[in-house]
């Protein structure tokens, strides 16, 4: 399988979700407005949310492909099958109890999640009812990302890329169509949850099937395989967790600070999301089980050469993203946002943590190409070492830079502590003598400036000769931005065209 041709495959559905995730967000605004029962729900779905960051996609995924990959190639299809019914058991098992004992201590859970709710008993009460029917969420999705792990394995990328859509269409189909019919309308936005993760589940099992590695769950504690997975989930947990620690801190921060100091940060980060989700991600996706089957060959040259074809296509898409956000950081808050009760004086303040935000776009997709280079040998701990000399590094900029910048200056250290973690990781494949970069970087480096510096060129000057962008309205503004960036999009591949850059130079084979 064409690699290049995968990572397209999963950015293009990255993407989907990702637009199907602004048409969720726009859809709950009109049906349920932001009030009482909009905040229990968020609040109802935060914490099976945040587990699934931390367990199902997170350290799951990192501590479990690298071990499946080596069973795939040394042990034989039976082995294999073994291994995924064990360990498959026992996280049925474990998480059944977690969703079981999350669903009795709810009234407990909300008290300790958010303690200014026991003031009304009824948004209290109300709260505790959507945790109830969204905590089950957990074990749905955390087996679902088990089936999207051994399906990457086997080079079937587009089943689990696709499967996010589907909590989205499922909360949106719930949110238009059976409100009407619960007493709490919100309520049908927590069974819309539920049902997501169900279909995410059920979507993947026929691809399941088809590779045969469909098994039934079995309880095994005695296996190796199991413990080994377990073993490399602990630092794995606490790696994942630095960076939602690193959230909640700056929450924090942004909560001393001036009102609207919150949302400013976060309509600044959605804009982010994009690339980094659609690009990020995919490369993740794709380079974990590609690196963790290479290794378990003991192909050490074909290791170094991936990674360095990760890093490439990085900077190849990652570099124009990075400066057009900083350079488009007006024109993208005006069009998207600035209208009704959204201001001038917001967009600005966006624009602010936009700019500082892009600042370390590359280095967060960079850490998505180099901490699989760790991730696929089983070494969680250096990545791990590196995330918490990160996170406290992040925290002191955050003190130096919050006074003089406020909100942009925290979007600032977030984007040095991004640039840190990279560089640091970067280092120590280096140092392990895990990666070489190959011939010809200096060459595709000054093909990838010159094309960067004649893009932001058009960009700048389409600005200059466009009317200001508050001017219109919003499909007038939408159309405007979509010309500039167009002609950023032609001006840049047009210019590495033309110094004889072709996609078929980033084609490689997936091992299978």
């Amino acid at each position: 399988m064409n690699l290049l041709k995968s990572l397209a495959a999963v950015s293009s559905i990255t993407m989907i979700s990702r637009v199907l995730g602004f048409v969720r967000d726009t859809i709950l605004a009109r049906v349920f407005g932001a009030g009482a029962a909009t905040d229990a729900f968020f609040i109802a779905f935060k914490l099976p949310n945040l587990l699934r960051r931390i367990f199902a996609e997170g350290a799951f995924s990192q501590a479990f492909v690298p071990i499946l990959a080596e069973y795939k190639t040394q042990q034989g299809e039976e082995a294999t099958r073994t291994f995924i019914a064990y360990v498959s058991g026992l996280l049925t098992l474990v998480l059944a109890l977690v969703t079981a004992l999350g669903i009795f201590a709810a009234p407990w859970i909300v008290w300790v999640t958010a303690p200014g709710f026991a003031a009304d008993a009824e948004r209290f009460a109300l709260t505790t009812d959507l945790l109830r029917v969204t905590f089950p969420y957990i074990l749905l999705i955390s087996l679902s990302s088990l089936a999207g792990a051994i399906l990457n394995t086997w080079n079937r990328f587009a089943v689990p890329a696709f499967t996010p859509t589907l909590l989205n269409v499922a909360m949106i189909a719930f949110a238009l169509l059976l409100t009407p019919y619960f007493e709490q309308p919100i309520m049908a936005l927590a069974w819309g949850v539920l049902a997501g993760g169900l279909a995410q589940l059920l979507y993947q099992l026929p691809a399941l099937k088809k590779i045969g590695m469909l098994v039934l769950p079995r309880l095994n504690l005695r296996d190796s395989g199991v413990w080994r997975v377990l073993k490399q989930m602990l630092p794995a947990i606490l790696g994942v967790s630095v960076s939602q620690i690193s959230l909640i801190i700056n929450t924090i921060f942004a909560s001393f600070l001036v009102a609207g100091s919150v949302s400013w940060m976060y309509y600044a980060d959605r804009l982010m999301e994009l690339p980094s989700g659609v690009l990020g991600v995919a490369l993740g996706t794709i380079l974990l089980p590609t690196l963790a089957k290479t290794y378990a060959n003991r192909d050490r040259h074909e290791y170094s050469r991936i990674l360095d074809w990760g890093l490439r296509l990085c900077f190849l898409l990652v570099l124009p993203c990075t400066l057009a956000l900083a350079i488009l950081a007006e024109p993208l808050t005006v069009a998207l946002f600035q209208y009704g009760k959204f201001s001038a004086f917001d967009a600005a303040m966006t624009q602010r943590a936009l700019i500082a935000y892009s600042v370390g776009l590359l280095a967060i997709i960079l850490i998505k190409v180099l901490a699989p280079g760790f991730y696929a040998q089983q070494n969680i701990r250096t990545p791990v070492k590196i995330a918490i000399f990160t996170l406290i590094s992040t925290q002191l900029l955050n003190l130096v830079l919050v006074g003089p910048l406020a909100h942009a200056g925290l979007a600032l250290a977030i984007s040095i502590g991004a640039c840190l973690n990279a560089g640091l990781l970067y280092w120590r494949l280096r140092r392990q003598d895990l990666f070489q970069p190959q011939p010809g970087w200096a060459r595709f480096l000054f093909k990838l400036i010159l094309a960067v510096s004649l893009m932001s060129a058009v960009l700048l000057l389409g600005m200059h000769y466009m009317p200001a962008w508050e001017e219109g309205g919003m499909l007038e503004r939408f159309l405007r931005l979509g010309a500039l960036i167009g002609a950023g999009v032609v001006t840049y591949f047009g210019c590495l065209f033309a110094c004889g850059l072709r996609p078929r130079q980033f084609a490689r084979n997936a091992l299978h």
